[in-house]
C-alpha cells in the first residue's frame, strides 16, 4: 500500500488558524461507512447523532507549555522570539525544544526535538528563561527518529517553571505565534491528565452543554488517557505504508473504564472512540482479547486491513494528506469513502486541522 494513495489537495486557507469563538460551533461531516453517504450537519447535531445506550470514549489527557526557546551555552544570543514561528530564522546560539516524552518516570529526563537538530551534538549545554537561565539541560543521547534525550538540571517543581517560561506548542501549520488564549482553547474542557505536546484535537469541540445533551439521552462516557508525543504527528517518510514504523506513546486505562468498555462489548452496544488517540489506545489494549486497566506503551499502527476490536465509530478533525491519523480513519471508514469525504469537505470549505471543523465516521 502507498503512502501516495492517501493524498489530496487542500487550499491553504482552509487550514484553521485560529478557534472559533464558540468551541461548539464547527461544522460535522457526516460518513455512514456502511451505505457511502454523507451529509453536512453542525457539531451540536452529535448526540443526536448516537444511540440510546452508546459507550463515548474521551482521551482525558492535557496539554502542557512544551515548547522552550532558548540558547546554546557559552554562545552570545538572545533567546529565539515566538513572534514569527514561520520564519524558522535561528541566529547564532539560538534553540528550540519542543518536549514530547518523559523518560524513566523523572520529570528532568525527556525526549525531545530540537533545531536547530544538526548543529545541537550530544554534550552540548542549552539555557532556557532569558537572563535567569531558569532551565538548564544537557543533550544527552540522540535517538532512531532524530529526537534527543536531554536532562535538565535538577531545581525545584520541573513543571512549575516549565509553566511559566514555556510555549503552547502549536502545531508547525498554525502560522502564528501562540497566545495566552490558546492556554484554554488548545485543550479539551475534561483534560486532566498532565502529558501532552499536542490536543486531541476531536476533543476541543466539547462543551458543558453537550455532555449534558448526552446524559440526557441516555449515553454513557468514560475516559482514558494517551499523553500525544512523536508517535501521533511523526511524518511518514517511506514509499510503502506498511514500512511505517510508529513511535510508542504512554497511555493508561483505569479499572473503571476498562470494565465499562467489557460491559458495552458483552451487551453488544456502540463503542464511539472520541480522537484517532483514544481508537489506539483501545485498540492496542485489546491485542489480547478483553480491555484491561493499566499503564503501558502503544506503537499499534492502525491502517486499512486493520480488523477493529473495540472501537465502531469515531468523531475526529480533519487530518494532513499522507498522514497515519489519515490511514487510521480510513481503516475504520474505507479508503475510498474517506477520501472521497475529505473531497467533499474540501469542496464545501470546511476548517481544516486542530482548530478546525469535524467529522463523525460510523
Amino acid at each position: 500500500m502507498l503512502v501516495s494513495d492517501f493524498h489530496f489537495d487542500l487550499p491553504e486557507e482552509l487550514i484553521a488558524q485560529q478557534p472559533l469563538p464558540d468551541r461548539a460551533g464547527s461544522r460535522l461531516l457526516h460518513l455512514s461507512a456502511a451505505i457511502g453517504s454523507l451529509v453536512d450537519r453542525q457539531f451540536r447535531d452529535f448526540p443526536d447523532l448516537l444511540r440510546p445506550g452508546d459507550l463515548v470514549v474521551f482521551n482525558n489527557t492535557r496539554v502542557f507549555p512544551a515548547r522552550l526557546y532558548g540558547r546554546r551555552a557559552g554562545l552570545k544570543s538572545q533567546p529565539l522570539s515566538p513572534h514569527n514561528p514561520a520564519s524558522r530564522d535561528f541566529l547564532s546560539g539560538q534553540v528550540e525544544v519542543l518536549l514530547t516524552r518523559q523518560l524513566q518516570r523523572d520529570p528532568n529526563d525527556w525526549e525531545c526535538l530540537v533545531r536547530p537538530g544538526r548543529k545541537i551534538g550530544v554534550g552540548e549545554h542549552l539555557l532556557f528563561g532569558g537572563d535567569h537561565d531558569e532551565l538548564q539541560a544537557e543533550v544527552i543521547a540522540r535517538g532512531e527518529f532524530g529526537e534527543r534525550h536531554i536532562r535538565f538540571t535538577p531545581g525545584d517543581d520541573f513543571f512549575t517553571r516549565v509553566e511559566k517560561i514555556g510555549h503552547i506548542p502549536l502545531p508547525p501549520y498554525i502560522a502564528r505565534a501562540d497566545s495566552s488564549a490558546d492556554r484554554d482553547r488548545y485543550q479539551t474542557v475534561y483534560a486532566s491528565q498532565r502529558g501532552s505536546v499536542a490536543a486531541p484535537t476531536a476533543g476541543l469541540h466539547f462543551t458543558p452543554e453537550i455532555f449534558s445533551r448526552l446524559r440526557d439521552r441516555g449515553i454513557e462516557t468514560t475516559e482514558v488517557t494517551l499523553h500525544v508525543g512523536l508517535g501521533t504527528f511523526q511524518p511518514v517518510r517511506v514509499e510503502k505504508v506498511e514500512e511505517h514504523t510508529l513511535h510508542s506513546e504512554p497511555y493508561s486505562i483505569s479499572e473503571e473504564a476498562a470494565a465499562k468498555i467489557r460491559q458495552a462489548r458483552r451487551e453488544s452496544r456502540r463503542i464511539v472512540a472520541v480522537g484517532t488517540t483514544t481508537v489506539r489506545t483501545l485498540e492496542y489494549a485489546a491485542q489480547a482479547g478483553e480491555v484491561q486497566a493499566g499503564s503501558s506503551e502503544a506503537n499499534l499502527f492502525i491502517y486499512p486491513g486493520y480488523k477493529f476490536q473495540v472501537a465502531q465509530a469515531l468523531l475526529t478533525n480533519f487530518h494532513l494528506p499522507q498522514s497515519t491519523l489519515l490511514m487510521l480513519v480510513c481503516a475504520l471508514g474505507g479508503k475510498e469513502n474517506v477520501i472521497g469525504a475529505y473531497h467533499h469537505a474540501v469542496a464545501q470549505r470546511y476548517r481544516f486541522y486542530s482548530y478546525g471543523d469535524c467529522m463523525l465516521v460510523e
